[in-house]
Protein backbone atom coordinates (compact mmCIF):
# COMPACT_ATOMS: atom_id res chain seq x y z
CA UNK A 1 0.00 0.00 0.00
CA UNK A 2 1.33 3.29 -1.11
CA UNK A 3 2.39 5.94 1.91
CA UNK A 4 -0.41 8.40 1.18
CA UNK A 5 1.26 11.63 1.96
CA UNK A 6 3.82 10.20 -0.82
CA UNK A 7 1.36 10.08 -3.61
CA UNK A 8 -0.18 13.85 -2.90
CA UNK A 9 3.64 15.32 -2.86
CA UNK A 10 4.03 13.20 -6.50
CA UNK A 11 0.56 14.32 -7.68
CA UNK A 12 1.16 17.90 -6.51
CA UNK A 13 4.99 17.68 -8.62
CA UNK A 14 2.62 16.18 -11.26
CA UNK A 15 0.33 19.18 -10.90
CA UNK A 16 3.03 21.65 -10.98
CA UNK A 17 4.93 19.93 -14.08
CA UNK A 18 1.35 19.22 -16.36
CA UNK A 19 1.25 23.12 -17.80
CA UNK A 20 4.22 22.03 -19.79
CA UNK A 21 3.38 18.56 -21.29
CA UNK A 22 -0.57 20.14 -22.01
CA UNK A 23 1.59 22.73 -24.00
CA UNK A 24 2.59 20.26 -26.51
CA UNK A 25 -0.15 18.49 -26.21
CA UNK A 26 0.26 15.57 -24.09
CA UNK A 27 -0.26 15.09 -20.05
CA UNK A 28 0.83 11.98 -17.96
CA UNK A 29 -1.53 9.97 -14.92
CA UNK A 30 -0.17 9.01 -11.72
CA UNK A 31 -1.14 4.93 -11.93
CA UNK A 32 0.73 4.03 -8.77
CA UNK A 33 3.58 4.48 -6.31
CA UNK A 34 5.33 1.23 -4.79
CA UNK A 35 8.33 0.86 -3.35
CA UNK A 36 9.34 4.34 -3.94
CA UNK A 37 9.02 3.66 -7.64
CA UNK A 38 6.31 6.39 -9.32
CA UNK A 39 3.98 4.29 -12.32
CA UNK A 40 3.20 6.84 -14.74
CA UNK A 41 0.93 6.59 -18.19
CA UNK A 42 1.89 8.99 -20.32
CA UNK A 43 -1.32 10.59 -22.40
CA UNK A 44 -1.82 12.28 -25.46
CA UNK A 45 1.01 13.78 -27.71
CA UNK A 46 3.81 12.74 -24.98
CA UNK A 47 2.14 8.62 -25.21
CA UNK A 48 3.74 8.76 -28.89
CA UNK A 49 5.93 11.15 -29.00
CA UNK A 50 10.11 10.04 -29.33
CA UNK A 51 11.27 12.43 -27.04
CA UNK A 52 8.93 11.10 -24.39
CA UNK A 53 11.60 8.68 -22.63
CA UNK A 54 13.68 12.01 -22.28
CA UNK A 55 10.30 13.27 -20.77
CA UNK A 56 9.98 10.86 -18.20
CA UNK A 57 13.55 10.42 -17.03
CA UNK A 58 15.01 14.05 -17.69
CA UNK A 59 11.94 15.96 -16.58
CA UNK A 60 9.87 13.91 -14.51
CA UNK A 61 11.91 11.74 -12.46
CA UNK A 62 14.36 14.46 -11.85
CA UNK A 63 11.90 16.83 -10.29
CA UNK A 64 9.97 13.52 -8.23
CA UNK A 65 13.68 12.82 -6.96
CA UNK A 66 14.47 16.30 -5.80
CA UNK A 67 11.08 17.10 -4.47
CA UNK A 68 9.85 14.10 -2.91
CA UNK A 69 11.53 11.97 -0.57
CA UNK A 70 11.53 8.40 -1.01
CA UNK A 71 11.06 8.57 -5.05
CA UNK A 72 13.72 6.39 -6.19
CA UNK A 73 12.47 5.91 -9.86
CA UNK A 74 9.66 6.81 -12.56
CA UNK A 75 8.51 4.24 -14.40
CA UNK A 76 6.68 4.55 -18.11
CA UNK A 77 3.62 1.86 -17.85
CA UNK A 78 1.11 1.30 -20.88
Amino acid sequence: MPDKDMLEQVQEVLDKLRPFLLRDGGDCELVDVEDGIVKLRLLGACGSCPSSTITLKAGIERALLEEVPGVVEVEQVF
